[in-house]
């Protein structure tokens, strides 16, 4: 039986050995992340601030992955370089330029915390301490300041207006309201005045304009990466205290990159102080991994090891977890999320070892391990299943709002459409007076040059119009009941669409289809083996293609998703479930090239599981194909994948209950009508990046079964287009 379970008294026995009374220290046999839960008990005891160097900007982020989940506050921050490109020195980010603002920030109040960075940040000279306080200003609720004041010092420091703030050094205002994204955090403030008073500080979310708490105070900084506004000749370590704790996951390589760094991109002078020494001189150091690099004056030794490569064999898994409660070693496995547990309870009963027992917990960290002296073991789920495991990281940029969006991308003359007054022509921003306050309004043309201002509250009621082409817009009349009658026509035809809809799926329902058996124990391992952690929409929509393929009428279900978000896993586990169920499987694709592409996804996914995954296009030769076809028609072919060729009459089945057609936008209309033949009771999965507005029509309408994918994968890095000359 599995508890859930949390770490709190794990790292009060650890608390035991993390006292350092010396300058150098070597922490031995460390292993994993067990160096996470040292590093917190140490934090908790000494309440001192800890510098803890990686290697790299990645290994950076997985160690302020972990100690987030384990302290789960605002005490562990990432330090990052400023430059999207570190070699050769690239772009400056605004995002990572906020965020190392907002560590600089952090230490110039003194504030204590775990500071995790990495030789290219370490690097990059920051603003002076002293440089810092003097720019910086710091507004407080009943503080006696005007708007203009305020306004003075934002464009001293290169502040740009705008009218809806997105990024940091941005400021907007709006009659009595001063919006402001300071560098350094996450989200921009809303300043309300009471004549040259400021009555309320409240933050608010860029998304969607909404408040998200009243603060007392907040520090306006200046952009601090920009030469041109601050000198700039520190370096992070003289924002630290003596005796503060430096970590160094391997000083050697830490140092080796530096130096590499510092050579590469011409940063390091003769005269400068070697930052290696400031931190010596300046911190107490403790060394983690490999032969010590600095001078050591104590060791600590503990016995940990990392946890076990298991390569998805669940048979030695288990024996291990027994053979740690005969040892009385407290077994804890971490999971991503609650349906883990259920999975690997389910294949130790099917492999006879259902009474295995370990406590269960949400707190995923990178790397498990085995403590013996404290008897406590840690797994974690993906690298059980030998899955990728993501990092996160504090976002210091936002999307925005598609309402603010179309607002701010509007040209004077556009047509946009009020849900209350019809057809206008919009006509720019305006600041109007409304009992006796000033505010901005949005300003619309209507027919007869008569003028509407909307407020900018109501956002929500108005949107972009966009006239069929070649035809002339006729802007709707205010006070006249024609926009009026055009809804209730519109709504009676909607009534009218909604009634052919129920018949349509009576008639779909009245359908008989094949109804596919629950979940397997092969599906199980199958969705197991996916190497990285399912987005909340792969997730939702897995789940709602199982569903379907479990009812007994034919499932027509559109996936909608952009490149890279996932929609292959999810045709992979229903062509799967299909299988299962000694169904075979026929997917449709555009290209020949996206029908191999698909074959070796599809036999790499599925090589370990008893399922027969074959391809035909046209440059098989006509044997090939003719014994791919004989195989297909006896049953011996389970997943076949090809291009148009699949509709020809020569293709035959022995028994199919699932077709997937990818990119379903790229088939013309004949080749759909040959598909409706095809398909009459058989299950039906749409994949698409980019839909067809037909189909996007019969989706929308209900005539289709609809799952949208918005979230993208794990650490998905953004596109960055860059133009070079041709050499």
């Amino acid at each position: 039986m599995d508890n859930n379970t949390d770490f709190s008294s794990y790292i009060e026995q650890l608390k035991l050995l993390t006292t350092l009374s010396k300058k150098n220290t070597h922490l031995s046999g460390a292993k994993g992340s067990f160096i996470n839960f040292w590093i917190l008990a140490y934090y908790q005891v000494n309440n001192e601030n800890i510098l803890l160097l990686a290697n790299d900007k990645e290994e950076a982020s997985y160690l302020y992955t972990d100690l987030c989940t384990l302290l789960n506050n605002n005490d562990v921050l990432l330090f990052p370089s400023s430059y999207k490109k570190d070699v050769p020195i690239g772009e400056k980010s605004p995002s990572l330029i906020t965020q190392r603002t907002a560590v600089i920030n952090f230490l110039d109040d003194n504030k204590k915390g775990i500071i995790i960075s990495y030789p290219e940040a370490i690097a990059e000279q920051v603003v002076q301490k002293q440089t810092l306080q003097k720019n910086k200003f710091n507004l407080k609720v009943n503080d006696a300041f005007s708007i203009s004041f305020i306004q003075d010092f934002l464009m001293e420091f290169d502040f740009e207006r705008v009218d809806f703030v997105e990024n940091a050094g941005q400021y907007a205002i709006r009659g009595g309201i001063m919006d402001i994204f300071s560098f350094g955090y996450e989200e921009p403030f809303r300043i309300e005045f009471l004549d040259k008073t400021i009555e309320r500080i409240r933050s608010f979310s860029v998304n969607n304009q909404r408040s998200i708490e009243e603060v007392e105070q907040i520090a306006i900084l200046p952009n601090i990466a920009n030469d041109d506004i601050v000198e700039i000749n520190s370096n992070l370590i003289n924002y630290f205290k003596n005796n503060d704790l430096s970590i160094f996951t391997d000083a050697k390589l830490f140092s080796q990159k530096l130096e590499f760094f510092l050579q590469e991109n011409n940063l390091q002078k003769q005269e400068d102080v070697s930052i290696i020494s400031l931190i010596v001189d300046q911190f107490k150091t403790l060394e983690l991994q490999g032969k010590p690099f600095f001078e050591i004056t104590e060791t600590i030794k503990v016995d940990v090891y990392p946890q076990t490569i298991f390569n998805k064999n669940f048979e030695t898994l288990a024996k291990e977890l027994l053979a740690n409660t005969h040892k009385k070693i407290k077994n804890i496995i971490c999971f991503s999320n609650e349906a883990q547990p259920k999975r690997l309870h389910q294949i130790f009963y099917d492999l006879g070892f259902e009474n295995t027992q370990f406590n269960t917990s949400l707190e995923v960290v990178h790397k498990g391990f085995t403590d013996v002296i404290n008897k406590t073991a840690v797994y974690t789920d993906h690298e059980i299943f030998q899955r990728y495991h993501k990092y996160k990281t504090k976002k210091y940029e936002k999307d925005q709002q598609i309402s603010l969006k179309e607002l701010l991308s509007l040209q004077t003359g556009d047509f946009v459409s009020h849900i209350d007054y019809g057809i206008g022509k919009f006509s720019g921003l305006e600041v109007i007076e409304v009992n006796g306050k000033k505010q901005e309004a949005i300003r619309l043309i209507y027919d007869n040059n008569d003028v509407l201002h909307i407020g900018i509250h109501s956002l929500h009621k108005i949107a972009k119009f966009a006239p069929k082409e070649g035809r002339v817009v006729k802007l709707s009349k205010l006070g006249s009941k024609a926009w009026e009658a055009l809804k209730t026509k519109t709504k009676a035809k909607l009534k009218d669409i909604a009634e052919d809809l129920i018949k349509l799926y009576a008639t779909r329902k009245s359908q008989e289809g094949f109804a596919f058996t629950p979940d397997t124990y092969l599906q199980t391992e199958l969705e197991a083996s996916f190497m990285y952690e399912d987005t909340p929409d792969q997730l939702k929509t897995t789940l709602a293609v199982k569903q379907d393929m479990e009812k007994n009428y034919p499932m027509d279900r559109l996936v909608c998703g952009d490149v890279g978000f996932g929609k292959t896993e999810i045709a992979i586990r229903a062509a799967f479930k299909a299988v299962a169920d000694n169904k075979q499987v026929a997917i449709l694709v555009p290209t020949t090239i996206l029908a191999l592409q698909h074959y070796k996804t599809f036999k790499k996914r599925l090589e370990q599981f008893p399922c027969k995954v074959d391809y035909i296009n046209r440059f098989k030769s006509k044997k090939q194909q003719n014994e791919t076809l004989e195989a297909l028609k006896k049953g011996e072919i389970d997943i076949i994948i090809g291009t148009h060729r699949l509709v020809s009459k020569d293709v035959k089945f022995k028994d199919i209950g699932l077709l997937i057609v990818d990119e379903e936008q790229k088939f013309g209309v004949s080749t759909k009508e040959k598909l409706r033949a095809f398909k009459q009771n058989v299950d039906t999965l749409t994949l698409t990046a980019t839909p067809i507005p037909r189909t996007m029509q019969f989706s929308m309408l209900g005539a289709r079964d609809l799952s949208v994918m918005r979230t993208p994968p794990p650490n998905r890095q953004p596109i960055q287009t860059e133009l070079h000359n041709f050499n």
